[in-house]
């Protein structure tokens, strides 16, 4: 209704879908309590009603800093029973975030924001990095073999990219089932992270799912939608892979609730889900601002296509900064023909061709935010909610910087496809790393907005 109205009368000032509270007044008072509630604006992510339903909004709502406290609070209480071991995920996005807002290295924000987490009661604090080697390693195979079959199937080509919560929901929500069949079926980052902390290091603890509270922190609101999807979630122990997702400037809003400096913070090196090991210096994938799908599937489809090694991918930008090309030539040929398309401008362009069937490109890394990840709504803003340009591009530095590791050298990841996942082209990887993405039928008034 609000996006309705914004449409109609034009309105240019940010308006708020409040979701309903939880709070029935009979929980207990404690200092945390004039933590704000979470909101969501429709400047900030995809989530006005034509895309959440009423029970998302409640649902949304409980995924604040005071759930997370919550939590904390009880495992103080002396009913062990009750107590939950908390672990924390954190985006490798965010982490550029914490660097440039409080001018450290990237691995003294990992280190100090570990340390500031388990001061509260934190007990495991991981990176997702890994998580993200899955879902390049799973992106790349899915689209070699949709390219071999792109003769045979009607919707094997293109392939869109399947990290982006904001971009998911708008295809399923407003775009149907013309987009939904392109859209790659290996889970994002976040999910995958959930079945490791869930399925995998729950196991090595010989803990129930049940009996850890998963939080990730992330850099948009996307993400905390992107929790409550029912593929997400361990049906037997009534248990979603995710509990709570904070975005990294709520967790800034923590510091400041308990008065506390990143500066003032002691270091604790960044928990491994392997054994009791630790992590070393942070990481990245090929990609300036995301995890980089695209460049590591356009390398991995040229040498496995067509026997090409690509060392450095160049970018053509068409029509803005966040519409970029990447061509592969062979013979004098164009056998490979991929696009970065980011903000909703650019996907809508996107989707108007490919309904007019003049869709050129095999693959496309889609991300719902401009300037991609980094700038995800979470982070980075002023208090007007405009984006703070100048902290943006201190962020992109940071990340920039950070060593590439490729997702094919990572040994774990390589060891967890034999020990847990029983082989590369098991049914327990299909299981664990793969989904379905499919159309929900909306209203005709949500169909016809214009984003």
């Amino acid at each position: 209704q609000e996006c309705s109205k914004k449409q109609k009368n034009d309105d240019t000032q940010s308006t708020s879908v409040d979701a309903l509270s939880s709070n029935d007044g009979s929980e207990e008072k404690n200092e945390f309590d004039t933590l704000a509630n979470a909101k969501i604006l429709l400047s900030d992510c995809l989530a006005c009603d034509s895309c959440m339903t009423l029970e998302e909004g409640a649902r949304v709502f409980q995924q604040n800093q005071k759930e997370f406290f919550r939590i904390l609070n009880l495992n103080k209480k002396c009913d062990t029973s009750k107590h939950k071991v908390l672990a924390v995920s954190l985006c490798p996005q965010s982490l550029p975030y914490f660097a440039a807002k409080f001018d450290l290295s990237v691995n003294e924000a990992a280190k100090r924001l570990c340390g500031f987490l388990k001061s509260l009661g934190v007990h495991y604090v991981f990176d997702t990095t890994i998580a993200a080697d899955f879902s390049i390693l799973e992106s790349q195979r899915e689209f070699v073999q949709r390219y071999q079959r792109r003769n045979q199937e009607e919707h094997a080509l293109p392939m869109f990219a399947s990290a982006c919560p904001g971009w998911i929901r708008y295809a399923e929500r407003v775009l149907t089932n013309l987009v939904t069949s392109h859209i790659c079926t290996a889970k994002s980052p976040q999910q995958i992270m959930g079945s490791l902390v869930k399925g995998y290091f729950a196991r090595q603890q010989n803990l129930s799912p049940d009996k850890i509270f998963h939080v990730v922190v992330a850099p948009c609101y996307d993400k905390k939608l992107e929790a409550l999807r029912e593929d997400f979630y361990t049906a037997l122990y009534n248990s979603p892979e995710v509990d709570c997702v904070l975005t990294s400037g709520e967790i800034v809003q923590i510091m400041e609730q308990k008065n506390v400096s990143m500066k003032d913070v002691t270091e604790v090196a960044v928990d491994s889900l392997f054994d009791d090991l630790k992590e070393g210096d942070v990481v990245r994938h090929d990609g300036k601002r995301s995890d980089g799908y695209l460049e590591h599937i356009f390398k991995h489809a040229a040498k496995e296509l067509f026997g090409m090694d690509v060392k450095e991918i160049t970018y053509k930008a068409l029509k803005n900064k966040d519409f970029q090309e990447v061509t592969l030539e062979k013979d004098g040929e164009t056998v490979l023909r991929f696009a970065a398309a980011y903000g909703f401008r650019n996907i809508q362009n996107m989707v108007l061709k490919l309904k007019k069937g003049k869709f050129l490109y095999h693959f496309v890394e889609v991300l719902a935010c401009p300037g991609g990840c980094l700038n995800g709504k979470g982070q980075a803003q002023t208090e007007d909610g405009k984006p703070d340009r100048a902290l943006l591009a201190q962020m992109e530095e940071v990340y920039a910087a950070i060593p590439v590791r490729l997702p094919e050298t990572n040994l774990h990841v390589q060891k967890m496809y034999q020990d847990w996942l029983e082989g590369m082209d098991s049914k327990k990887v299909q299981d664990t790393l793969h989904t379905t993405y499919s159309a929900v039928n909306q209203s005709t008034s949500s169909l016809d907005i214009k984003w």
